[in-house]
């Protein structure tokens, strides 16, 4: 197998994967390691986390995909057992021809079971149906003191909050069983109204999130005076009437590194003016498929080649609601004056449900997700003011989305780290990890 990377390709520490193909094969794994040195490792999914947190502190990770392997599913209840390397994307294509969905999913189909718990991910419903770690039921884990165990909400239920949203530190996870949601078809009603500034984007939150289960927004993150905070609102639910149709396999290929970073001011600015303006009327209402709707990077396939060998990285923010609205602004005026930033700007309002997971991101706010070129000196000046501003007010930074979170604002946005530290496994640390707490 070859080197592996973490999706934003910085830091760039190529990991050395050592495949797991069962349960039993992560006590010798980890034994191996020990004996050449390597005291410490970490189980690798997709590799779909931006930063490294998904990156071993020792330069070897357990590579999960191999297992893959449905266990148990009751197509009466929704309830499925998988081992740890099933992808979303796997787990769609068994399930949905049954009239089952998954009650939570990120912006991309191609992550493990695994990754989705480790990082606790969220989507486009998280004001309805909060974290995924909401609708895990229980989950069989490998520590290295103990080996293989359970844990559920009932079931050593400390354990369990640590593990949930615990960036894999407690244990590798080898099996998870989740509670899917009904869908009478793989159709979403989408609706999709274009905005003129942030204080239009906070008016249609307030009408149309209590009434569609999925809402986001792109915003022009280059836009400037009049035209700042201006984009597209987009809600949509599950349709009631129509197939039970899957996707297609395969897409678009970025087949090659290019020698520079294809999105810079000149592109950007072109590009967000075209996605801007690609909407003629003020608002579209339309049946679109599920792909379209929840994963449209997914359709260019390695779309992370776009930034370049340099990589990228991506800033995701949450600011609690009382004061989200002006810190984001004022973030995106920011961001705006740089002239830096992504082709997808996204902006959401999360909800009140809470997550059972003791380092979930997620918080009762306004969500800003974008992806940065990687330039080292540009980033760290704008990350630096970015970072007092969101902290300031109380908000946090996503550890999955993450590669330069200082140790003092990960202590002070997320308290708990100390429980999970407690729990640990002394095999198991990330870069991340080792970053942030040590």
């Amino acid at each position: 197998m070859s080197q592996l990377l973490s999706w934003g390709r910085y830091p760039r520490r190529p990991q050395i994967p050592h495949s797991v193909n069962w349960p039993e094969d992560v006590l010798p794994s980890l034994a191996a390691l020990a004996a050449a040195g390597h005291s410490t490792s970490l189980a690798f999914g997709c590799g779909r986390s931006y930063g490294d947190s998904c990156l071993a502190d020792s330069g070897h990770v357990l590579a999960m995909q191999n297992m893959d392997r449905v266990l148990a599913a009751d197509w009466e209840s929704g309830v499925v057992i998988a081992q740890a390397g099933l992808t979303l994307s796997e787990l769609i294509r068994i399930a949905l021809p049954h009239g089952w969905f998954l009650p939570v999913t990120p912006g991309t189909k191609f992550v493990t079971l695994g990754g989705a718990v480790a990082n606790d991910v969220h989507g486009k419903n998280h004001h309805v149906m909060g974290t995924f770690g909401r609708h895990v039921r229980q989950l069989t884990i490998y520590r290295s003191n103990e080996g293989v165990t359970q844990c559920s909400l009932t079931h050593r239920p400390d354990f369990f909050s640590a593990t949930v949203g615990g960036l894999g530190m407690t244990g590798v996870i080898v099996a998870v069983e989740i509670q899917l949601r009904r869908v009478a078809t793989s159709e979403i009603e989408q609706r999709s109204i274009r905005f003129g500034g942030f204080d239009e984007f906070f008016e249609l939150s307030r009408e149309h999130d209590s009434s569609h289960e999925y809402t986001v927004a792109w915003v022009d993150c280059l836009a400037s005076g009049k035209q700042a905070g201006r984009g597209h609102y987009i809600a949509g639910n599950h349709a009631q009437e129509g197939a039970l149709d899957l996707a297609p396999i395969g897409g678009l290929q970025m087949p090659i590194d290019p020698p520079f970073s294809l999105v810079n001011a000149l592109s950007l600015r072109a590009f967000n003016t075209l996605y801007y303006h690609r909407q003629m009327k003020k608002k579209v209402v339309s049946n679109v498929g599920y792909d379209s709707f929840f994963y449209p990077l997914d359709r260019l396939q390695q779309w992370n080649r776009m930034y370049g060998r340099s990589g990228f990285q991506q800033y995701q923010c949450v600011v609690p609601q009382e004061n989200g609205r002006e810190v984001t602004r004022d973030v995106m005026r920011q961001i705006s004056k740089s002239g830096s930033g992504s082709f997808l700007a996204v902006l959401k309002q999360c909800g009140k449900l809470t997550s059972p997971g003791l380092l979930s991101f997620p918080l009762h706010g306004v969500s800003l997700a974008l992806d940065f070129p990687q330039r080292d000196q540009v980033n760290e000046r704008l990350f630096t003011k970015l970072d007092a501003m969101v902290h300031e007010a109380g908000g946090r930074l996503y550890p999955a989305k993450d590669a330069h979170m200082s140790a003092v604002h990960f202590k002070q946005a997320y308290p708990m780290w100390e429980k999970v530290e407690a729990l640990r496994d002394s095999h198991l640390l990330s870069l991340f990890w080792k970053r942030v707490t040590q």
